[in-house]
């Protein structure tokens, strides 16, 4: 699976994640008529925005992400291709997260409202390294695969060669 393809999925599951556990938040308590635990989620969410929004605002790749692509071994041919299962290697803990906190939430609105502020700053803080990483394919020619490995092990790319020319759309 490609590195910016599994970027931009990642960053849909966590808003998916978050908008779930935000309506399990807002429907257990409006349930219980706990107005406490809506106006402090309410707060925690708009908190989490912000800070997420502050996090994704710039576009050159995080530095994480630029060691991630720094170690990436080359390769002239193109890995394996199996996006759910990389999808669920490597993104095991927002489902063990999101369902946890789903379960619970059904019983204590606070734990889904809490979860769903992290899954929302996760999100927004992601939102844009997808193009940070188009950009260092479109300037080098190549292209980033995941390697396959243990979901419990660090995640690590494959770099193959590109096509050259221009690959990302220009607005004019």
């Amino acid at each position: 699976m490609r590195f910016s393809d599994f970027l931009k999925t990642t960053v849909l599951l966590s808003a998916g994640s978050a908008t779930l556990l935000a309506a399990i938040t807002a429907l257990t308590a409006s349930r219980d008529l706990d107005t406490v635990v809506i106006a402090i989620s309410a707060g925690w969410w708009v908190l989490a925005t912000l800070y997420g929004m502050l996090l994704g605002r710039r576009a050159e790749t995080s530095p994480p992400i630029a060691r991630l692509l720094a170690d990436a071994k080359s390769q002239t041919m193109l890995p394996e291709q199996r996006p759910a299962q990389t999808m669920l290697n490597r993104l095991w803990p927002l489902l063990v997260m999101t369902l946890a906190a789903g379960i619970v939430g059904l019983f204590a609105p606070q734990v889904s409202g809490l979860a769903a502020g992290f899954a929302i700053v996760w999100a927004l803080a992601w939102r844009r390294q997808h193009l940070a990483v188009a950009a260092i394919e479109e300037r080098d020619a190549a292209r980033f695969y995941i390697d396959r490995n243990s979901p419990l092990a660090p995640m690590k790319l494959i770099r193959t060669p590109g096509f050259g020319g221009s690959f990302l759309r220009v607005e004019p």
